[in-house]
């Protein structure tokens, strides 16, 4: 139930996200003139696509590093405990730094969008091995 949930309910975080980034860079791209305004939008579509790829690429590699070492029942949760302590700074850190960076949301967004398409289409995650392995031990 959870990785279904999970499978239907986070394509709308990486989708709202793209929304805001690219709201961000049309402000952004409104005070280009007008020449550099064509030459600007195609390095941001490279670089959304080479984005989306690195994004996919990072996300597979840790996943198939952590299925090397699937964590434990416990190992999971203290990860988990420790990730939603950080989580609440760098969000906090993010807003500032989203207006500072409207060039490049794009990209970024692309980036998010690739690791989560990465880490959602994969047949198991290492927390899944993991557990499973605890129970079979």
């Amino acid at each position: 139930m959870r990785r279904t949930g999970t499978g239907v309910l986070w394509p709308v975080v990486p989708a709202f996200f793209c929304f805001v980034s690219l709201s961000l860079y049309d402000g952004f791209r409104e005070v280009l003139p007008s020449g550099v305004r064509g030459v600007w939008d195609v390095a941001r579509i490279v670089a959304a696509c080479a984005g989306a790829l690195w994004g996919w690429v990072v996300q597979r590699r840790a996943h198939r590093r952590d299925l090397l070492d699937p964590p434990g029942p416990g190992r999971a949760r203290a990860a988990r405990r420790a990730s939603v302590r950080r989580s609440t700074g760098l969000a906090a850190l993010g807003r500032g730094l989203v207006v500072i960076a409207a060039p490049v949301m794009p990209a970024f967004a692309a980036f998010c969008v690739g690791w989560s398409v990465g880490a959602l289409t994969v047949r198991e995650y290492p927390t899944e091995v993991g557990a499973r392995r605890a129970m079979q031990g």
